[in-house]
């Protein structure tokens, strides 16, 4: 077993640590004072490739690994969890529902703009009765003629009030339970889809949240996405990659709040010495230090059988519940070890502190992928 990145890798790391450093460092606190996602960040991501990472260059994607991908999530997420959070829902979600599912006209048209970067997309499963029980949504598509009439609601979808494109969940049969739910590509100007409530959150607040409406939109049967009555099945495989991505992302807030710990450490002086030496304070790094690489084994292992096309509910959700958990732990520490400076915001820890906790909540909180993990566990014995 080869534990050793590429070349080719080593560089796609650095390259997107300057990028993150010249490009989004310097606006990190104005943008999540503002609340709002930075149009021009969007711009320089596309530029990057970094709106298609995984999508095949014949689409207009970058056409990198799974593996890559994390590498490139934990490098963003290490600078701004809020830039890297928009790239793992519009990469992971959105685009590669169409990815995988789309028919070639559906991936001419829409997973084009994606990646390329001509909009942001957005994925729609949960709803204010539906949130870890994705099969209780209660939005529906009605087939009239050669129309699929959708109504519905759905709440805290990132990029809701940027993505033009939107991957949308629907029941299309109440009767076939979890066979009866269909997914759709919806655009923004279509009559009757909305915008609703913008939330106003505690962490990752660059990252656009809203809410996302639907009254009689009338959608054409050619953007039904995958096979009627596939959507729950296709949008929880779906969830395996994106679980992927999240802990990528938690990598980074981990790592991000670590290495700030060092350096500040190092610098601060107590009792006429730099606080690294005391045991107290050596202990909590070295366990978050250990805690990472586990983690990004776990999470390296997940993309790496992603890779080889295999299915991975379990691996996926290990990589995300361990990672995710670390994030919260390491911000959590790191505050501590900054002390009263950690709590303002002069450091970047409290900002790593409030975004992580959205870690061990979006795609499947910690209670979820712990219920997936036992029951594959108990099956498999």
């Amino acid at each position: 077993m080869d534990f050793m990145l590429t070349e080719e890798q080593e560089l796609l790391k650095q390259s997107i640590r300057n990028f993150a450093q010249k490009e989004i460092a310097p606006k990190v606190k104005e943008y999540d004072e503002k609340g709002e996602w930075p149009l021009e960040i969007q711009k320089k991501l596309a530029e990057m490739g970094l709106l298609g990472i995984i999508i095949p260059p014949e689409y207009g994607g970058a056409g990198y690994s799974n593996l890559d991908y994390v590498l490139i999530l934990e490098e963003l997420s290490k600078v701004d969890p809020s830039i890297g959070l928009v790239v793992a829902a519009h990469n992971s979600l959105c685009s590669n529902h169409i990815n995988l599912f789309g028919t070639e006209e559906q991936k001419k048209k829409y997973l084009t703009r994606l990646a390329t970067g001509e909009t942001l997309g957005a994925w729609a499963l949960t709803e204010p009765e539906a949130g870890s029980d994705a099969s209780a949504i209660r939005t529906t598509a009605v087939k009239k003629g050669d129309r699929w009439i959708l109504n519905g609601r759905k709440v805290f979808i990132t990029n809701g009030s940027v993505a033009e494109i939107a991957v949308v969940i629907a029941v299309t049969d109440k009767e076939k339970g979890k066979k009866g739910i269909s997914a759709f590509i919806l655009e923004k100007g279509m009559k009757g889809f909305k915008v609703g409530k913008k939330e106003d959150k505690l962490g990752i607040r660059a990252s656009d949240t809203a809410e996302l409406i639907f009254e009689d939109v009338e959608v054409p049967e050619e953007n039904l996405l995958g096979e009627e009555g596939a959507g729950y099945r296709n949008a929880m495989e779906v969830l395996d990659g994106g679980r992927v991505s999240i802990a990528g992302f938690s990598l980074g807030i981990a790592a991000g709040a670590i290495e700030a710990s060092i350096k500040y450490a190092k610098e601060r002086v107590q009792f006429n010495q730099p606080i690294a030496n005391f045991q107290a304070i050596q202990w909590m790094l070295a366990d978050l230090s250990t805690e990472l690489e586990a983690a990004r084994l776990l999470t390296y292992k997940a993309a790496f059988l992603e890779d080889q096309g295999k299915r991975i509910p379990k691996e996926s959700a290990m990589a995300k519940l361990f990672a995710s958990e670390l994030a919260v732990k390491a911000s959590s520490i790191a505050v501590q070890i900054f002390g009263g400076y950690g709590f303002t915001k002069d450091y970047p820890v409290e900002k790593f502190y409030r975004d992580s906790k959205l870690a061990t909540i979006g795609e499947g909180t910690s209670e979820i992928q712990r219920w997936i993990i036992a029951q594959k566990v108990l099956s498999e014995y």
